[in-house]
């Protein structure tokens, strides 16, 4: 049974940072293409970010140059460094695996001041 635990969500400020992870589990996370999502209030889902079983990595627009995913295999983690938040980043963060249909609870992200 797939699992997928996300954590470190919170409010920051505009311009501020946050780094997000996901701990995965029911999966053999190296082989294990990772992404980051969000969903802001009466949007849509959206992809933000990807990194494949091997490293390789590609991002929303939106996100390019301010955020970076990276994945430690030993963990089964995949994290999401977030810098230079804006208001409009304000969303509900879930991880998942890109093969499994399966969604964690995931992590509010507010930027405000």
């Amino acid at each position: 049974q797939v699992q997928l635990v996300e954590s470190g969500g919170g409010l920051v400020q505009p311009g501020g940072s946050l780094r997000l992870s996901c701990t995965a589990s029911g999966i053999i996370f190296s082989f294990a293409s990772m992404a980051w999502y969000r969903q802001a209030l009466g949007k849509q889902r959206e992809l933000v970010a990807a990194v494949t079983s091997g490293g390789g990595t590609n991002y929303a627009d939106s996100v390019k140059g301010r955020f970076t995913i990276s994945r430690d295999n030993a963990k089964n983690t995949v994290y999401l460094q977030m810098n230079n938040l804006k208001p409009e980043d304000t969303a509900v963060y879930y991880c998942k695996s890109i093969t499994q249909p399966v969604w964690g609870a995931g992590t509010q992200v507010t930027v405000s001041s």
